[in-house]
This record gives structure tokens, sequence and C-alpha cells, in this order.
């Protein structure tokens, strides 16, 4: 028997259920490689360092992405007293906004940028134009280029 996870799902919320599997399944097996999204893990580490510092964390996704729905649930689970989940900013409801002076954002493993800077500039319009990044995890994932796309060395063209 081998245990496989859903690549959205965090090391922290994939060690529970293995540790019980492994109770039960002493011979169990590991995946061959590491199938925990690093991007996901390192998002929920962000929100959970900077959740106790905010009156509001939103989130950028969709509310079918497992990803970005736990996103919010770690939010509040880490101490911030509201954390909503939205497609872009045109859903920001300005009544999150009464009475706070710090807001977390963060977004989706894939959700594209262009989302989370429209939500800064939406923000931004509405009094909070000060921006501080926090990376909790330094990020050196690199992916290589489909083979096919790579060029070969030296830079020439292969025809």
């Amino acid at each position: 028997m081998a245990w496989l996870s859903q690549t959205t799902l965090s090391v922290d919320e994939t060690k529970e259920t293995v540790a019980a599997l492994r109770e039960r399944f002493p011979q169990l097996l590991d995946p061959p490689s590491d199938d925990i999204c690093y991007a996901t893990q390192n998002r929920q580490a962000a929100v959970k360092q900077i959740a106790k510092n905010c009156d509001l964390v939103i989130v950028v996704g969709s509310k079918n992405s497992s990803n970005s729905v736990r996103l919010v649930e770690v939010a509040r689970d880490a101490g911030a007293p509201a954390a909503h989940l939205v497609d872009d900013a045109s859903a920001i409801e300005s009544s999150w906004l009464e009475g706070v002076t710090t807001i977390g954002l963060t977004s989706g493993a894939s959700v594209p940028e262009d989302l989370v800077d429209g939500v800064l500039d939406q923000l931004g319009e509405m009094g909070f134009g000060d921006v501080e990044e926090v990376e909790a995890v330094k990020e050196r994932m690199v992916f290589a280029l489909p083979r096919e796309l790579r060029q070969p060395r030296g830079g020439a063209q292969a025809s």
C-alpha cells in the first residue's frame, strides 16, 4: 500500500493522515517524490506568519480551488479576525474595511498575478496604499522548460 496526496494539500494537512495510515499499515510506502505543492505550503506558512498582525486577510482565488479556500481557513485559525475569498477586486466589500488598519493579501497557487495586482490597486484606491511584502519562505524551486521548448546550448536555433 502507498499513499498519495492531492497536490494542493500542504505538508501540515497531510502529516496527521499519513501518521494514522502508518499506524494501521506499517509497511506503507511513500510517493516516489515529494508530491506536496511547495507553493501551497509556502503561502500557508506566510499566512500563518502575518494573520495575527492583520485585521483582515483577503485571499484572491476561486471558491472551487481547495488551496484558496484553505488559505482563508488558515488565516482565521492563525488569528486573523476576518478573512475573505475574492475572485478579483470587484468582490471586495467596503463594509469589510470598517475599522480595519492592516490587511493581509495572498492568493491561491495558480492565481494570475494581474488579479492580485488588481486587488492591490483597488485597496490603494480605498485608502490602503502602503504595501509591505512579507516573504515567510524563500522560494528556490525552479522548473525546467520541457525539452521541446529548450534552446540548444550556445543559443543557436536547431533546424
